[in-house]
């Protein structure tokens, strides 16, 4: 028996385009709430037109398609009084509000927190900006690469000669729309228990330095050293050898954090035994690393994890996605979906990545067609 998602019956609208607030929207659609997307009836959300590669479905990009999935389009031109007011009466009915523009438009629009508030008290509001609502970057751009080359996280990618290394994915809207969402379903509890609704705010800048707080307390609590990468085989800035992703005579094999004398008699190398101070693993760890890379290479990858892994030492052999799809691992998560459209649209996709109850939800609907369902939501909520 399927149990009702948890979220049944809140109403989101999201204002949001590109990533960060459709990715928050898109977790709180796992969870059962109807997402009711705004965009505009010429081109839509601009994140259509975004393309990962020169994969396009049903006239949009692929990635559309991912965080929009089981979404509602409602198309309304916020520069038209009357689209503008049937929006107002929209949000005076819902729960939760998403917005992601620059500092400055939502008030020029009359749809600030405070707006919304006046005709909505119960309502959840939630801001997405690139830096925040006052500084000196308030105006810049909130693109995720330009909010990680601010923020700092790009020197501890890659290794000591490379210079700065972005991710490769756009962490910063990732994590904004979780950060977000976090603080959506915990002001959704106390309207609950009071009966208040909340303002929540984050930017890219706030959950990248957030994202970094571990390394970046050891960096304010030991002198402010800036923080030095490995020269060979990096994986973390402040962890000592043998942390890393080593090459092997077919493929990679990563090892954490693992003594070295243990390594030492496992892999057979005397040579390591002259680095028998702990302290040395950080301090020599390009020697180290380059040593055990020596070693590793020599044989297939299942040799090694074949005398490793019997000893509980902390390796994983390095997947690419094929391989990752592929297993049985993977496999047992049942991780992908099939959604679809009436015009005979089919994706293939992830599903949330949260079991409630020992369920993971799923959905049926791709992501809609620009005001795909405006008739109907116009009807249902009297716009």
């Amino acid at each position: 028996m399927t149990e009702t998602p948890l979220l049944d019956g809140l109403v989101v609208v999201d204002l949001c385009q590109f990533l960060s607030g459709p990715y928050a929207s898109l977790r709180l659609q796992d969870l059962g709430a109807r997402v009711i997307k705004i965009e505009r009836p010429d081109g839509g959300d601009l994140s259509r037109q975004l393309y990962l590669s020169d994969t396009e479905i049903g006239g949009d990009s692929t990635i559309f398609h991912a965080i929009n999935r089981s979404k509602e389009s409602l198309a309304l031109d916020l520069k038209n009084p009357a689209d503008v007011t049937a929006l107002r009466t929209l949000l005076a009915k819902a729960d939760v509000v998403l917005q992601n523009f620059r500092p400055g438009v939502i008030e020029r629009l009359g749809l600030d927190y405070e707006a919304v508030k006046a005709i909505n008290p119960g309502i959840v509001y939630a801001s997405i900006t690139g830096y925040g609502g006052e500084g000196p970057w308030v105006d810049r751009p909130g693109q995720d690469l330009l909010a990680q080359a601010r923020s700092g996280v790009m020197w501890l990618n890659g290794d000591e000669h490379q210079g700065p290394v972005p991710f490769g994915l756009a962490i910063a809207d990732m994590l904004a729309g979780a950060a977000v969402a976090q603080g959506i379903l915990a002001a959704l509890v106390r309207r609950g228990l009071k009966g208040q609704g909340a303002h929540i705010e984050t930017s890219l800048l706030e959950v990248l330095v957030d994202f970094q707080f571990e390394v970046l307390t050891t960096h304010l609590n030991d002198g402010r050293r800036v923080p030095r990468r490995s020269q060979f085989r990096s994986a973390h800035a402040y962890l000592s050898a043998p942390y890393g992703a080593y090459p092997t005579a077919d493929g990679y094999l990563a090892i954490a954090m693992t003594p070295l004398p243990r390594l030492q008699a496992l892999l057979e190398l005397e040579e390591l035994g002259q680095f028998s101070d702990p302290k040395s693993w950080f301090t020599q760890r390009d020697a180290i690393k380059q040593i055990i890379a020596d070693r590793l290479v020599t044989q297939p990858t299942a040799h090694w994890l074949g005398i490793l892994e019997p000893a509980d030492i902390w390796c994983a052999k390095v997947l690419d996605w094929p391989e990752l799809l592929a297993s049985e691992g993977f496999k047992a998560l049942d991780m992908l979906q099939t959604v679809t459209r009436e015009d005979n649209v089919s994706i293939t996709t992830t599903r949330s990545p949260l079991r409630i109850n020992g369920q993971r939800a799923r959905t049926y609907r791709a992501a809609p067609l620009i005001g795909e369902q405006s008739a109907r939501i116009r009807a249902e909520f009297g716009l």
